[in-house]
């Protein structure tokens, strides 16, 4: 039967939007002919610009069968739609079946298509009809596609696919999840080769590389890239402090700024505030409402360790505009549609222009809409930040993402996938997986170990059952082995990796309502009695088991509020950079934003005390109190930069001559303290010495920091992610610490008896790589040597400096001196401010 002319389909969605009141377009229009064509490509537009209809749409047509022909394929499943969040499943799928709902109500004898969804919220119901026959469209995410190849009809259910879309490309991009997403396209192009593949974006720097590593270097110079060029008005702007401080220092969370940031979400009908971090979130959301106690019931809280039930209750009510604002961290940053929210507050440094970006687009996330994002300072230097960001956005200086470089335990849990569903044969697999970017240059030993890894758990854990996970079979096809392995497997299939967290219960008699989930170290500390915030209620702790720690309702009072691990972000290079920038406007006399009028005091000051940093400089402060000899040096590199170079020029220092040495970093600069008499001017030269190859680099970086440490706490998401300490199912969930004592275990063997081993070796890459990003120390210390360095012995403490000083107290004081010796400081610096005044 002859397949419909692409006017019949066009003519349905072409009716569908005039009924609607819409016109298509040109960009979707674009993707639509491009899409009629069988090509791939990327779609980059502004958040809300209507991306989710252009290439949905756009498959229908272009995929579109008579309705006769259709009925007679057993193989339904015509589009897979990737998503990296269960959330934004479930909002693209409501957005697609009410848009193809409409469309086909104008498409009489075509093919009807079906929406599903399937992450791992979806009901078993629906699972098991999806297993008899899966939906025309299928929103799901990573992990959800690698768990469907891992089934042994996996091919035979994607023989009818013609498209592939990846949902938020720029957030899978740039780590393992999108590696696994990588492979699982390599598998899919393998079986369908002509099939579609598109990628949707708003926030992406390199679009040629985004556009090649979701294509593949073979096929991406076939691919289009698409750019919905619109008048979309985006709006960043900052909430100025009443009275900047002279000497800014990072720790108070900006609560000064309360009362303003009340008084913003007053003026709006909804407001997301977003913070950076978990306890951020507690602390904001308890004292708005302390400050208001009649919006209790009106305003809410959302991050990632608040149980699901929750998060989807705030979510449904910022649809429906039941919300007067929703405190947030990034677990609302994607493009979950929220038509009712007028505004966004980012309270604190957003430390990137495309998480701004970004969370601008969650207001006015419609077409014609304008996005409005307020940046809320909390401290003077991030007033500068901000000038920074809307300078940078106008620009389109947006960060680029790149794709991790072959991470081997992402590889052997795919060999594991791909002998479950089906097997493979690998002279065949090894062709399909260099078809990524992610493994185009594997070498064959590293392939080589990888079977070994999967087939007999290496050189040194050969004698044990459980890692013999895949064997070739008579025919030469690899399998798994065992029920009990292809059981874990499935249940540990993913790279996503955090803190086995404290389940958090009304309790224990009975046992009530989950409330989510917080790490073990903060519940260790606990005691009966003692009280907490946490989902935005003030908690008392009655006792601990099973993992989970049972709470009841506390009365008013005193509390703590939990923190996790890994909170501090780093300021990327692109805004750093911006921010310099804005350092050399001020040191020209020019303050040409209100943000940089507001902050001109300390700007002043910090140009009659010191310097000002420029693109062409770098300042370096000598200080002499009572604490020792400082060195304070400025590259704007980002805190995980700079504690690689504040520790290899401390490390470089001691070979000068031996010594004691303090360090604080944050993302302008660092500090080495020496306790002992040291001429820092004089050693400058040698310490900032940028001549070294990047293996000598090396050496000395893991000289100079513990390294092997990092690389140890490194190993255990390498350890789970390969298949060596999986968490099994949820039934027989493992603690942190018996996953930290097991990968322990597995570091401390392959060190002794196999060094060689290539995940020890990539722990130690990607600590050099991701955490301490050597590329970048090596590149900063090459231009740290090129500029200019202005030295300063300082007679006080500078504003740039004193935020560095308040980070070493903090390694030394208790909260209660802390407090006293900051407060001591800055009055006695006020005093000699007035006097130069």
């Amino acid at each position: 039967m002859k397949r419909p002319a692409p006017a019949r389909p066009r003519a349905a969605v072409t009716a569908w939007l005039k009924a609607k009141g819409w016109k298509p377009l040109a960009f979707q229009k674009q993707v639509w002919s491009e899409m009629s064509e069988g090509r791939s490509g990327l779609l980059h537009a502004t958040t809300g610009a209507g991306k989710t209809l252009a290439v949905g749409l756009g498959a229908w047509q272009a995929l579109q069968r008579p309705r006769a022909q259709a009925a007679l394929e057993t193989a339904s499943l015509s589009v897979l739609w990737m998503t990296p969040m269960r959330a934004l499943a479930a909002d693209t799928t409501r957005t697609l079946q009410a848009a193809l709902g409409g469309v086909q109500s104008h498409a009489d004898g075509l093919e009807r298509w079906s929406v599903g969804m399937r992450t791992g919220d979806t009901d078993p119901k629906e699972r098991a009809e999806q297993a008899r026959r899966l939906p025309s469209l299928l929103v799901t995410t990573p992990e959800s596609l690698s768990l469907m190849l891992s089934r042994p009809d996996c091919e035979e259910k994607f023989a009818a696919l013609g498209c592939v879309v990846v949902d938020e490309w720029h957030e899978l991009m740039g780590n393992k999840r999108g590696v696994q997403t990588q492979l699982a396209l390599a598998r899919l192009r393998r079986w369908r080769p002509c099939i579609m593949t598109w990628g949707l974006s708003a926030t992406m720097g390199d679009l040629d590389e985004a556009k090649r590593v979701l294509l593949g270097p073979e096929n991406a110079a076939d691919g289009v890239l698409v750019q919905g060029k619109l008048d979309k008005t985006i709006v960043i702007d900052t909430l100025i402090p009443p009275k900047p401080e002279l000497f800014p220092w990072a720790g108070h969370l900006g609560l000064t700024m309360l009362p303003q940031v009340v008084a913003e979400i007053e003026k709006s009908a909804t407001t997301l505030a977003f913070v950076n971090v978990r306890s951020q979130a507690e602390i904001w959301y308890k004292e708005i409402l302390r400050v208001r106690p009649d919006w209790a019931g009106l305003i809410a809280i959302h991050h990632g360790s608040i149980e699901k039930e929750s998060r989807n209750w705030v979510e449904e009510s910022l649809k429906t505009g039941t919300l007067k604002a929703v405190v947030c961290t990034s677990s609302l940053d994607l493009g979950v549609d929220f038509l009712p929210v007028e505004r966004v507050l980012q309270i604190g440094s957003a430390k990137g222009v495309a998480r701004v970006l970004q969370r601008a687009g969650r207001s006015g996330h419609a077409p014609g809409r304008a996005s409005r994002v307020t940046l809320v300072p909390s401290h003077s230097l991030e007033l500068i930040e901000s000038a920074a960001v809307q300078a940078a956005a106008a620009a389109r200086r947006i960060e680029s993402r790149k794709s991790p470089d072959a991470p081997l335990d992402v590889l052997t849990q795919h060999l594991v996938t791909i002998a479950l569903g089906g097997g493979f044969r690998p002279h065949e697999l090894l062709a399909e997986i260099r078809t990524t970017v992610a493994y185009q240059n594997l070498s064959s030993e590293s392939w080589l170990w990888c079977l070994e890894f999967v087939r007999r758990g290496g050189s040194t854990l050969g004698a044990y059952p459980e890692f013999r996970r895949c064997a070739p079979d008579a025919d030469g096809v690899w399998r798994v082995t065992s029920n009990h392995i292809e059981a874990r497997h499935r249940s540990n299939i993913g790279t996503i990796t955090s803190d086995a967290g404290i389940l958090v219960q009304y309790g224990p008699t009975p046992p009530g309502r989950r409330l989510g989930a917080v790490e073990e170290t903060f519940i260790a500390r606990m005691r009966p009695g003692d009280r907490f915030w946490f989902a935005g209620r003030l908690l008392e702790f009655v006792t601990v088991r099973d993992l989970t720690a049972f709470v009841r309702n506390a009365p008013r009072g005193s509390a703590t509020v939990p923190s996790w691990g890994g909170s501090r972000m780093p300021l990327s290079t692109t805004l750093a950079d911006a921010v310099v920038e804005q350092f050399a406007q001020a040191a020209k006399g020019r303050y040409d934003s209100p943000e940089l009028r507001a902050v001109a005091p300390m700007l002043r000051l910090q140009g009659r005390w010191s310097a000002l940093p420029t693109p062409e400089t770098l300042l370096a402060e000598t200080l002499k109190t009572r604490e020792g000899w400082h060195l304070f040096l400025y590259p704007f590199a980002g805190r995980n930069v700079h504690l690689g170079v504040a520790s290899l020029l401390s490390w470089r220092a001691g070979q000068i001559s031996a010594g004691t040495f303090s360090l604080a970093v944050n993302d302008y600069g660092f500090q080495a303290l020496s306790a002992s008499e040291r001429d820092w001017s004089r050693d400058l030269p040698m310490l900032l010495d940028a001549s070294l190859t990047r293996d000598q680099l090396t050496d000395q970086i893991f000289a100079s920091l513990n390294a092997g440490e990092l690389a140890r706490r490194r190993f255990r998401d390498i350890a789970r992610i390969s298949g060596l300490t999986p968490n099994a199912h949820p039934a027989m969930r493992k603690t942190a610490r018996q996953l930290q004592a097991s990968s322990s275990l597995f570091y401390d063997v392959f060190r002794k008896y196999d060094p060689e081993n290539r995940l020890l070796r990539q722990a130690e890459r990607e600590v050099l790589e991701d955490e301490l990003d050597i590329r970048l120390i090596h590149e900063t210390l090459k231009r740290m040597r090129e500029r200019k360095v202005v030295h300063v012995a300082l007679a006080q403490c500078s504003p740039l400096a004193f935020p560095l000083m308040v980070e070493g107290f903090r390694e030394r004081l208790t909260n209660e001196s802390l407090s006293a010796r900051i407060e001591r400081m800055v009055t006695q610096l006020q005093r000699a401010a007035d006097q130069v005044q």
